[in-house]
């Protein structure tokens, strides 16, 4: 046989609003970042997979098809052999060798793990000629991080890896996976998207992620409705007085942070921009007090580009570390950036990173054969 190869990418993403909602049925608005992950998968003649990094040159794991298990393998392996796993039964027939080169800053609160995700299950839609669509792989790559990898993430991070477009957010609404894509553009305007990586890196796979989600989940069950999408905020403010303080306030935040990210939409379609760094800070000090997923430096980075003339700050990603936007005014960029690593320096935090980056596109193939 000719063996057959394909060369596939997959973006991080950058949630500009909407977070910790996907798992309740919300709506969020997330864009695709430049920076991306490429899979190679190479396929072989017998059932033998193979996984390496060009950034780990180091490490390799090797398994075979027929072993594939839930929980199983090296943690940094089961990404990739957690999405072979979710699609193989839909005609994976042999082995292959993937090498897997990231480009999307790990721990960053950009979803490193969802581009590695979808850049694997776009190259075998491809080399095995499975026909999904993007939703489809969406359902799957959630599934393999779900089961195999075991964090019991949402689908944002999958859908947007998938279904973005340059130029836009993506007004994803969680429920159905239907999209509308929200012009972003915001460099006429003079202004730009500071994404501020603060190296507090924080790993998903422990109980703050699962605990949270849980939470709302048992909202939902004394509440008596199908998701935490289903009631308004006045409801939930005169119904949760039944609930226990903790899942109150949780609850609390998906309600309110799921009218936040319509009433952005609502404000970029206007090009309200101020309006949409109020909603960027009050979506920020929800998460902080009451969902609780922030960390010192989180909110340092905020308040340190506050002072300094942002319009809105805010965490991004699963919380517990990671990264922090800023939406301003190009001309305060560069003080901005300054104030916030002195502020850094002050606590003795380590230096934190800084890039900057327009919408992009989603996954695709960039070569077969």
């Amino acid at each position: 046989m000719s063996i057959r190869k394909v060369v596939a990418q997959a973006p991080g993403r950058v949630n500009l609003i909407g977070e910790h909602i996907d798992y309740s049925d919300g709506f969020v608005l997330p864009f695709a970042i430049a920076n991306v992950t490429t899979a190679t998968i190479t396929e072989r003649e017998d059932s033998i997979i193979t996984v390496a990094s060009v950034q780990r040159k180091s490490l390799s794991y090797k398994t075979a098809l027929e072993k594939l298990a839930p929980l199983t393998g090296e943690d940094w392996a089961r990404y990739p052999l957690g999405v072979v796993w979710a699609m193989k039964d839909l005609g994976i027939t042999r082995g292959m060798d993937i090498l897997i080169d990231g480009k999307v800053p790990l721990g960053a609160g950009l979803s490193s793990s969802a581009a590695l995700e979808c850049s694997i299950a776009t190259g075998l839609n491809a080399l095995f000629n499975l026909g999904r669509t993007k939703e489809d792989l969406a359902r799957l790559t959630q599934r393999a991080e779900n089961l195999y990898v075991g964090v019991p993430c949402g689908i944002m991070d999958q859908s947007v890896s998938l279904m973005a477009h340059e130029g836009s957010a993506l007004l994803l609404d969680c429920r159905d996976l239907s999209t509308r894509n929200i012009p972003f553009d915001i460099a006429p305007h003079g202004l730009e998207l500071l994404i501020i990586d603060t190296q507090a890196h924080h790993a998903l796979v422990d109980g703050g992620y699962a605990e949270r989600r849980a939470s709302c989940e048992k909202a939902v069950a004394e509440l008596g409705i199908t998701s935490l999408r289903d009631i308004s905020v006045a409801d939930y403010e005169q119904a949760g007085k039944s609930l226990d303080a903790t899942i109150y306030i949780r609850g609390l935040h998906a309600v309110t942070e799921m009218k936040r990210v319509l009433d952005t939409v609502a404000a970029l379609e206007a090009a309200d921009f101020t309006r949409v760094g109020q909603l960027l800070n009050e979506s920020h000090r929800s998460l902080r007090d009451d969902y609780t997923v922030s960390c010192p430096e989180l909110n340092l980075a905020v308040d340190a580009a506050l002072s300094t003339g942002a319009l809105g700050a805010r965490m991004v990603g699963g919380g517990f570390g990671g990264s922090a936007i800023a939406l301003a005014r190009v001309e305060d960029i560069e003080m901005m950036k300054s104030a916030i690593s002195q502020a850094f320096a002050a606590k003795s935090y380590r230096a934190p990173r800084f890039f900057t980056s327009l919408p992009s596109e989603g996954a695709h193939v960039v070569s077969q054969m």
